[in-house]
């Protein structure tokens, strides 16, 4: 009984032993991908050249503040209570 105990927690630890990878890690047999960026002239995208970036300051500085101190909620409506049923028709 102890045996058959000891045998399955030491099995556990042979799982990824006993699967037999080829490779060095799991991570390879992406060489040739890897080749080909490594060689590629340019890999950003030329938009990312464009310094120019369309906008307006203070536009910008107005929604940072808006964001930062947010405008307080609006005050609830105001609660009317009829005593006495006047003012009503029917």
């Amino acid at each position: 009984m102890i045996l058959l105990m000891c045998a399955g927690a030491l099995s556990g630890c042979a799982a990824d032993y006993l699967n037999h990878y080829d490779t060095v890690t799991l991570a390879a047999g992406d060489t040739q991908k890897y080749n080909s960026l490594l060689q590629t002239v340019d890999p950003l995208n030329p938009n990312s050249r464009n310094t120019k970036i369309e906008g307006d300051g203070a536009r910008a500085a107005a929604v940072a503040q808006a964001y930062k101190y947010p405008p307080p909620p609006p005050p609830p409506p105001a609660i009317t209570v009829n005593v006495g049923g006047s003012g009503v028709t029917q």
